[in-house]
């Protein structure tokens, strides 16, 4: 059994030179909040949706296929669109069958994406938690090996690759935003840095996965609504991860639809970045002023995803 102890900085090291051949590593970009409107101040961008597949998730996607033995059935994944995206790219590249489930919430340019690496796509129930569902039955019929998106060893420690990543990239920050779905994400950068960074986790209101886990001291389920919906809103947060959000995680901020919409706006107006909506959430938080940085506070914000189709904004 799989405890949050197998998630050390030293694993994470381990991790990140194994994936290192097969993830790009990321830029980052200075921006300035004068230029949206908000009290002038210099903040970080680390552009990770730049990354393979277009989201964060390739990083756990790889950490799972080169560490853990692939039957011949291939991997399976449930995911709202980026988690299998990310692991059909890993397929595809490494050469091994995947077969992705899918809610019918999932945005067509990430189901286009999934079909495009070669994997075979379901699309099974109207939530993650269906395609969850679906994808353990698959796996047990077919001995298929599982790639859960944030409840998962390997996930988390491919994900903390990023933290360790933002280090190298930005020493001096002092503060860090990152959007929550179902977990993975956040619980992978905070393992990583374990304090030495305060860490703010942002959330749409209509999903407040990690927010209700924090108030109820444990894993909780939650709604599941919003126009995140397809990457931020999984039942519940991930077991494993959670010890890390109680004890890293500085505070939780919740956000609006509209403020999500507003900040792809501003992203793509003032900076031409396109950013789907769970990609854009943790700025959202700081547009929206619902995280107000203190004057001391250096700040970077995480765009972990753009698996969006034309830009409507």
């Amino acid at each position: 059994m799989s405890s949050p102890t197998d998630i050390t900085p030293e694993r994470i090291v381990e991790t990140g030179r194994l994936i290192r051949p097969h993830i790009r590593h990321t830029p980052v970009m200075r921006a300035d909040l004068g230029d949206f409107g908000l009290q002038p101040r210099s903040i970080d961008f680390k552009l990770e949706f730049l990354q393979h597949s277009g989201s964060f998730k390739a990083r756990g996607a790889f950490a799972n296929l080169l560490t853990r033995p692939v039957p011949d059935a291939g991997v399976v994944a449930a995911s709202g669109g980026n988690h299998g995206a990310a692991v059909a790219y890993a397929a595809m590249r490494l050469g091994v069958p995947a077969t992705i489930f899918v809610p019918d919430v999932t945005a067509a340019a990430k189901a286009d994406r999934i079909r495009s690496y070669g994997a075979n796509l379901v699309v099974s129930g109207s939530r993650y938690a269906d395609a969850l569902a679906a994808s353990e039955q698959f796996t047990a019929e077919h001995k298929a090996m599982p790639v859960h998106a944030f409840d998962q060893p390997e996930t988390l420690l491919g994900q903390g690759t990023l933290g360790l990543e933002i280090e190298t990239d930005l020493p001096d920050i002092t503060t860090l935003l990152v959007a929550v779905g179902g977990g993975g994400l956040i619980g992978g950068i905070a393992a990583w840095f374990r304090g030495r960074v305060r860490i703010v986790a942002v959330e749409p209101e209509g999903s407040p996965t990690l927010h209700r886990a924090l108030s109820a001291g444990r894993p909780v389920d939650a709604p599941a609504e919003g126009i995140a919906a397809d990457s931020l809103a999984p039942r519940r947060v991930g077991e494993l991860m959670f010890p890390f959000a109680r004890d890293y995680v500085a505070q939780s901020v919740l956000v609006s639809d509209d403020d999500i919409r507003a900040a792809q706006s501003a992203l793509w107006e003032r900076l031409r970045i396109v950013a789907e909506p769970g990609g854009a959430a943790a700025f959202a938080a700081l547009l929206a002023q619902k995280y107000v940085a203190g004057p001391h506070e250096r700040v970077a914000v995480l765009l972990c995803g753009a698996n969006t189709g034309a830009v409507q904004f």
